[in-house]
């Protein structure tokens, strides 16, 4: 049965949303579709252009020839064409086309204004193109370019689209891809990391900063941010913007930001929410490169209209926005704060983003607590321009952020952010709190803003999850301050056993390991401290340890090798120099510079410990192995390389996508479980087969019992009755061919058919897990792992959670981290069973929701492992037409 296809789409009649996007400048341009009244504009384009740009894009160096082409574009009976224009504050500056050459081919030609060269328009161009093609059945364009038109063959090259050139007689034939490949997202995004980052500069280090809001008298937000500044060590020039004042505080004012004598940077806006639209536009008339709007009243009736008002002044004036209802930016390199923080952190090399402004106060005041120092913090609010992920891009590669800090409580674009985290966390530490999870269970709106898969994309992406603000200060001071463990190995070190027994059960129960010291290192403590009372791990050196034997032991544990960290409890007492104990384990540290030293000491003496050079300092025991324990995770997360699984479709991608797509057309759309003939047709391509044979019939079934051995399992195959067990349609343990024929039939009298297909499968016995694909909102298909009871619950989870495509080290990842896991791998006697199958199927499952996003539900349940394999018992497939989600190609800025 075949589907009939719908008449195609005339390119003529394409149409692409207008779409803000980031020029490599940091400028905000529009990418849309050619509008009839676009004439004029497009022929000044072609007029304004140099007679070499004409030769390069017509190969002739005439003006005629470009006046021919904007006619034949805009002709009535020009059908075959589609057409993108790029616009700048109102001109257009790039046009870019496609005549159809035949349904799934195309020819490509882009044109860009000389002045506008170099912002990397062709490139936008370029992917917002091949994405309204895709859309429309088109999967490779074609282009004829002259073989000195150096920058079009770099925009081709650099694409990502799988380019392939022929050179012939001076001129290149370019062929591409339209699908978003891996390379192709990769490139996108590696451009819009650069331009995001150079359109925050005005936001992150400005030179100059405007406050419009300030009341005369004291009070106020406004009035708060210029004190705020004025108390800072901030260099720069300060404008207050009074409609009536000469002056603030000593602070000369002006009417409007119009006045002033040139662009500001920053301006902070904190005037009635009714008055933010008339400060924007005169931000835009200054010239402005970013604003942050403290004010609120942007939420209730109307609220969604008002925002698009801020959002459209900013974006069509290249102004990044902030906020509203943002509490503030802080830029302690410049010395600038202009929040309503009252205590500001030292400088640091913390960069911090909130979508809460008392949360990010409340970080702010905790590192400062712990002596962590702050580099940049960012109030994000409402957020409707700028966000988490603009912010990681200014911040990867910014040498003087250490590590980054979110707190957040909404993914604007989830799969956008895993790229952008996971980018930012090979370079340097990414640690965040989420809120709103509790919500997120109760109210099902709520999940599409933090859904079931949060833990999946901060896990894959390589970011530290932490619970609370002081779980994220103490880990990130640890970060900041230490190297990064090289294992999970910790040597407890103390001077009182008791505190090393308590400490030695929490590292365990953070996987850590406190292994034994070699008889060589007992050696080596004993000879340091003659009088230590236990030299194994733990080592207690007992209460009267001397500074100088406290400095000799440490060293040689930390040079022993034996060690990826080393952690010393010191219980202040009468018997010995607090502080001289403690300047002993600073003396230590010129040993295993690469080994991450920790010192904890409760109560007064903590204070007394603060600042120690070299040694990371807690107050609780708690807090310290909880940090190292999260260290020793992201570390051990850098070190395994990503093997960066492909994402385009292959051979078996484009088969298997063809095939649920057209087998939906054939039901008009209609979702359909998929009976066990067209299960195998799908997954068997990926590996994935139903355990046994399906059988039409009584004396079919019996035979296919006799060819598998007796006892089986009998069950109905039909994928739409439910409630099979309940039902009577499944037996088990059957153990004659009688048997089997008799328990076809009476399934067949329970659903009043004469004729059923079963399946009969061995009885498999062993380990039993689960492997399937569940959907979120905003991340799509996650790949779902389970296994093990609730009394096995310890450390390991009941399920993981991954984002296709899954890489071979977080599918062993994702095994390892279950209840199952024990068992597996031999624990209490158990036969251990290998652990590849069960990895493969997990990598497969996410291969097979990378090429068919038209798999709304599959689950394998029970995957049984044992000594002979893996085994799937049952398995369910749906398939559905498939959401559109954002790749992150092409880009374009949240809308």
């Amino acid at each position: 049965m075949t589907a009939e296809a719908a008449p195609p789409v005339a390119p003529r009649e394409w149409t692409a949303e207008p779409a803000d996007v980031l020029l490599a400048d940091g400028t905000v341009a529009v990418i849309r579709s050619l509008r009839e009244d676009d004439r004029e504009a497009v022929l000044a384009l072609h007029e304004s252009v140099s007679v070499d740009t004409l030769r390069l894009r017509f190969f002739s160096p005439s003006r005629e020839a470009g006046r021919h082409y904007v006619a034949h574009l805009f002709a009535p009976d020009n059908t075959g064409s589609a057409a993108l224009v790029a616009v700048i504050r109102g001109r257009v500056a790039g046009l870019a086309t496609a005549e159809l050459l035949s349904p799934d081919t195309a020819e490509v030609a882009f044109l860009v204004a000389d002045e506008d060269r170099g912002r990397g328009l062709g490139s936008l161009l370029l992917e917002h193109l091949a994405a309204l093609g895709r859309r429309h059945g088109v999967s490779r364009f074609e282009a004829e370019v002259l073989g000195d038109n150096y920058g079009m063959l770099r925009v081709f090259r650099a694409a990502g689209f799988g380019a392939t050139r022929r050179t012939l007689e001076g001129e290149v034939a370019v062929e591409l891809r339209t699908d978003a490949s891996r390379e192709a997202v990769e490139a996108a995004d590696r451009r819009e990391w650069r331009a995001a980052a150079r359109s925050l500069q005005p936001l992150l280090h400005p030179s100059s900063v405007a406050v419009v809001g300030v009341r005369r008298s004291a009070g106020g937000f406004g009035h708060g941010v210029l004190q705020a500044i004025r108390s800072s060590s901030y260099a720069g020039a300060l404008h207050v913007i009074h409609p009536e004042a000469p002056s603030i505080d000593g602070v000369p004012a002006r009417p409007s930001l119009a006045e002033l004598d040139g662009p500001v940077d920053l301006v902070v806006v904190a005037v009635p929410a009714d008055g933010v639209a008339d400060v924007l536009r005169d931000a835009a008339a200054n010239g402005a490169g970013a604003a942050v709007v403290i004010s609120s009243g942007f939420s209730g009736a109307g609220s969604d209209e008002r925002r698009h008002e801020l959002l459209e002044l900013a974006r069509s004036h290249s102004l990044r926005l902030v906020g509203p209802d943002s509490q503030g930016v802080l830029a302690n390199a410049d010395g600038l704060n202009a929040t309503l923080l009252h205590d500001v952190p030292e400088l640091g090399g913390l960069a911090v983003a909130s979508q809460s402004g008392g949360m990010g106060f409340a970080l702010l005041d905790l590192a400062r607590d712990v002596g962590l120092g702050v580099q940049a913090f960012v109030s994000l609010g409402d957020k409707i321009d700028v966000s988490s992920n603009d912010l990681l891009a200014a911040w990867m590669d910014d040498d003087a952020v250490a590590a980054g800090a979110l707190y957040l409580e909404s993914f604007g674009n989830a799969l956008k952010f895993a790229r952008t985290a996971r980018r930012f966390a090979e370079q340097k530490p990414l640690l965040a709190v989420v809120g709103g999870r509790s919500r997120a269970r109760q109210d099902p709106a709520a999940a599409s803003t933090v859904g079931v898969g949060v833990d999946a994309l901060l896990d894959q992406s390589g970011v530290i999850a932490c619970r609370t603000g002081a779980e994220l200060t103490e880990t990130a001071l640890l970060l900041v301050e230490q190297p990064l463990p090289a294992g999970l190995r910790v040597c407890i070190v103390s001077n009182t056993g008791g505190v090393g027994a308590l400490s030695t059960d929490r590292a365990d129960g953070q996987g850590m390991l406190v292994a034994p010291t070699s008889i060589e290192l007992g050696d080596a403590v004993r000879a340091a401290a003659p009088h230590a009372v236990d030299v194994r791990n733990p080592v207690d050196l007992g209460a009267d340890v001397t500074p100088a034997e406290l400095t000799a032991a440490l060293r040689a544990v930390l040079d022993s090798g034996e060690a990826d960290a080393v952690l010393v409890m010191l219980v202040a007492n009468r018997l010995t120099d607090r502080d001289a104990l403690f300047a002993a384990v600073a003396d230590a540290r010129p040993a295993g510079t690469d080994v991450p030293l920790l010192l904890v000491t409760p109560g007064a003496a903590f204070d007394a410990a603060r600042g120690l050079p070299g040694v990371t300092v807690y107050r609780t025991t708690d807090a310290a192995i909880g940090a190292l324990g999260r260290a020793m995770r992201y570390a051990e997360w850098r070190r395994v390389p990503a093997d960066q699984p492909e994402v385009e479709l292959g051979t078996r991608g484009v088969h298997a996508r063809t095939w649920a797509r057209t087998r939906l057309a054939a039901r008009a759309g209609e979702p359909e479980w998929l009976a066990p003939a067209a299960q195998a047709e799908l997954l068997a391509p990926y590996g994935i087969h139903l355990v046994g044979t399906l059988a039409a019939g009584p004396e079919d079934a019996e035979r296919a019992a006799d060819d598998i051995g007796y006892p089986v399992a009998v069950k109905v195959a039909d994928p739409t009755v439910l409630h099979k067990s309940d039902r009577g349609l499944v037996r088990i343990d059957v153990r004659t061919g009688a048997d089997v024929a008799d328990a076809v039939r009476r399934f067949a009298e329970e659903l009043g058919r004469p004729d059923i297909d079963v399946l009969v499968q061995p009885l498999v016995l062993g380990h039993q897990a689960s492997v399937g694909l569940v959907r979120d909102p905003q991340l799509g298909p996650l790949v779902r792992v389970a296994g093990g009871s609730a009394a096995q619950a310890g450390s390991w989870a009941e399920d993981v959670l991954l984002l296709p495509p899954v890489e071979a080290a977080d599918a062993a990842r994702a095994v390892r981290a279950l209840r199952l896991w024990p068992q597996l791998v031999g624990d209490h006697g158990l036969e251990e069973v290998d652990l590849a199958p069960l990895e493969a199927l997990v990598v497969s499952v996410g291969r097979l929701a990378v090429d068919v996003p038209h798999v709304a539900d599959l689950t394998l349940e029970p995957v049984v492992v044992n000594a002979h394999g893996l085994f799937c018992v049952d398995v369910k497939v749906r398939i559905a037409e498939p959401p559109e989600l954002d790749t992150g190609i092409p880009r374009r800025l949240r809308s």
